[in-house]
Formats: C-alpha cells, structure tokens, sequence
C-alpha cells in the first residue's frame, strides 16, 4: 500500500497555491462587482444621540417605522449614544485597552436595539444578535417586514489599536454591513439636518452651512466634527455596492419616509462605488 500520509494534493487553482498577498491573482475580478444577497433590503441605522432623547423622539419615529413597513424590508441598525461615551470615560480611567473598550459600546447599541424592537414587536419585528445576521437575515425578513439589530461592528478584541477609542462604531458597521450584503440603500437616522460645512454648535456656527452632498473623500478633508464616524469615511472609498448614503434628520417626521422613497431630504455622501 502506497503511503499518501505526506503528499499534498494538486489543486489546479492559482490562488490555492499561491500567497494571498499577490495582488495579481485577483487582478482580472478586480473590476467585477460581487452579487447582491440581499438587494430589496433597505438598512437604517439609528443614532443614539436620536435615541437619547427619549420618548418625544422614539415614538413619532417608530411610528414612522411602522407605517413604512408595508413599503420596504428593512433592516434596523442602531447606535450607542451617550452611554457609550459614558462607559468610555470610565475604562480609559480604569485603564482598559480598547478591544476590551468595543464590546462594551456595543452592549449600549444593543440595548437601544432592543427598545426599538419591543416598540415595534406587535408587527412581527425582533431584535437579533450578529451571528443571526450574519446567518438568517433573510429567513427572518420572510418571517417578519423588518429585523433590529446592533450597529456596531463585531470587532470587539480585534478593534485596531489605533486610538484609545473604538474607531470603528456605529456608522462605520452599518456602512459595512449594507455593502456586504448588496442592499439597495442605507439611511442615517441622527438629530440633525445633515452634515454642516463647520459644526453648528461650535464657535463658527453662524457660518455653518448644510452641505446638500459631498463625496467621502472631501469630507474625509474637513476638519472639525461630523454627525458620524470618520471611520465609515475611510470603509467607503472602497464600497462595492452602496453608491451613496443619506443623512437625514429623524427628528423631522417624514424625512425617512422621503428618503427611502429616492428623495433628496438631507446631505447625500458619495461612495467610491460606481453603477453598473
């Protein structure tokens, strides 16, 4: 009997047999863009400064919600809001490194998902954990008009080690997820107009203007602070699916409604996917 112990079977794939490093091998896909799992799924993430807000803000949107449903399949993101920065404030007291420093932001996330989700359960709509939207989106979005979940991203303790703060929250992980799963759009929901030429709280306010749309790259140049993560900036100059995302004001009734419709309601910013 032939002994076959060591030998390593021919695999006819250059890629199998070559370092993943090598550009080259995936050069001829390069310009082809992957398939849509999922293109009727409409992503809305939810700032958690909105949420923060308390039932003045939540309800007028849930109901909102509600009422789209019928329209869309939707799949509801949400962000952390004050008691994340909270939490941060305390670990980096504390000395905490920031992958212990992600998770904990993200159990905020979740909890606000998980209001969201019990305002919204006589419709059928739950909240689901990473795992399950990583596996059984589209099983639950046959079962139910809508799913909630956590917008932050699954980094946890593989959070990159750039700053002291988690890089990657809300924005940047809704932003991932829409464009991993090829839907048709995502909207973000915060307590503003849109994204301002300067900070409209800050000592320059009064010559604060709101920017119609701009592209990731020109306000990845903008100093100052934005209505999201400066991460998600970075994720989309290499988007394969989202062309553009929207940022609209939730505290506005019907801003959503018009945005998911095509309208043009609050500052449009253009990714470095292209159609086609």
């Amino acid at each position: 009997m032939t002994d076959t112990s060591n030998t390593i079977k021919h695999i006819a794939s250059p890629l199998a047999r070559q370092t993943l490093q090598d550009g080259a091998l995936t050069r001829p896909v390069a310009s082809v863009r992957p398939i849509r799992l999922l293109p009727w799924l409409q992503v809305v993430k939810i700032g958690g400064r909105l949420m923060d807000r308390g039932a003045e803000a939540i309800l007028p949107l849930v109901d909102e919600l509600r009422a789209l449903l019928p329209e869309h399949r939707l799949l509801i993101l949400t962000g952390a809001g004050l008691r994340a920065r909270h939490v941060f404030s305390v670990g980096l007291d504390l000395g905490l490194p920031v992958g212990s420093l992600a998770p904990l932001a993200a159990s905020e996330a979740g909890q606000n998902g998980h209001i969201l989700a019990s305002l919204l359960a006589p419709e059928g709509v739950s909240y689901v954990e990473h795992p399950t939207i990583a596996s059984q989106l589209a099983v639950h979005l046959q079962a139910a008009r809508a799913v909630v979940g956590s917008a932050f991203p699954p980094y946890h303790h593989h959070e990159f080690p750039e700053s002291r703060i988690p890089m990657h929250r809300a924005d940047t992980g809704a932003f991932l997820l829409a464009d991993a799963l090829g839907a048709a759009g995502l909207t973000i929901v915060e307590d503003v107009d849109g994204v301002y030429s300067c900070d409209p709280n800050g000592p320059d306010a009064a010559q604060a203007q709101l920017l119609a749309e701009a592209s990731a790259a020109e306000l990845a140049a903008q100093p100052g602070t934005l209505p999201f993560d400066r991460a998600m900036l970075d994720v989309m100059a290499n988007a394969r699916h989202i062309e553009r995302v929207q940022v609209v004001n939730g505290l506005k009734p019907g801003r959503l409604t018009a945005a998911l419709r095509g309208e043009h309601v609050g500052t449009l910013i253009r990714s470095g996917a292209h159609a086609g």
